[in-house]
């Protein structure tokens, strides 16, 4: 096998994408006004999908009986904040929603994803809860089913999802890549703590290289995130990245890329388990 890059194609894409970083508060209203900025700023700067962190739509610390009160359905009004600036930018946008339950104290940690034209095209409910570390989230959130891998598409980009604590558990995103993933979106609330900030780059990086994907990562900043939203391409090298404020930044993602890669490293192919939910 040559060393020497694949060449693009007239089948391969390449789609600018953004992570947006920012802290949302307990003002939804505010919030939504953040996100819309965000998505604004992101398009100017030529993505075609901007990624939020987790608990975009709400959020205060500690966890608590606040989450359950300020949750909506995916017809609330913050999901038609997503609609209304995905149609007005061209763009597509993942978030984190605090989704209303059946439970009247508990909430969904929710994904969704709009289209251009402002459609849900994809949910997802994050699956492994944040109880480690001395948190719980179990105490306040529903976790999702063992669904199949939620996916969608961006102009011939596969776009999967999955959330923060998720990133522990490698089976989640080998799922997503064996549903033809050729980037993983990880909307977060990485919470600060000793080695935390090491754990989230060492993460991502994993994440990507062992999968040979794409990995965007939006996270919360400081004082209670850790920020360092990043983009990282399937060999683990990061192309585009925040530090601890506010803001977008910007990477191109390439199908060229992702087969030039495994190419070189065909450890998709060459693997001898699968995964199985339990």
């Amino acid at each position: 096998m040559s060393d020497r890059p694949a060449e693009l194609t007239i089948d391969d894409r390449v789609v600018g994408v953004a992570v947006a970083q920012f802290a949302p508060g307990e003002d939804r209203v505010h919030n939504r006004d953040v996100v819309s900025g965000l998505i604004a700023v992101a398009a100017s700067r030529g993505a075609r999908l901007v990624i939020l962190p987790e608990y975009a739509s709400f959020f205060t610390d500690p966890l608590g009986a606040s989450f359950a009160r300020n949750a909506e359905g995916l017809d609330g009004d913050f999901v038609g904040a997503l609609s209304a600036a995905a149609r007005e930018h061209a763009v597509f946008v993942v978030a984190g929603l605090v989704e209303r339950t059946d439970e009247a104290h508990k909430f969904s940690n929710t994904l969704v994803a709009v289209d251009p034209a402002g459609d849900v095209v994809a949910t997802y409910r994050k699956q492994h809860l944040y109880d480690a570390f001395g948190a719980q989230e179990s105490d306040w959130v529903v976790p999702g089913g063992l669904e199949e891998p939620q996916t969608f598409e961006v102009d011939g980009v596969v776009v999967g999802l999955q959330t923060c604590y998720d990133l522990r558990f490698p089976e989640v995103t080998r799922r997503l890549a064996d549903a033809g993933a050729d980037l993983v979106a990880v909307p977060a609330e990485w919470v600060r703590g000793p080695l935390k900030e090491h754990h989230w780059t060492t993460l991502l990086a994993a994440r990507a290289i062992e999968n040979t994907l794409y990995v965007a990562a939006a996270d919360h900043p400081p004082a209670i995130g850790i920020g360092a939203s990043a983009i990282l391409d399937p060999m683990g090298v990061t192309l585009a990245g925040l530090g601890e404020t506010t803001g977008v930044a910007v990477a191109e993602v390439s199908t060229a890329r992702i087969r030039d890669v495994r190419g070189r490293n065909p450890a998709l192919r060459l693997r001898r388990y699968r995964v199985i939910p339990l």
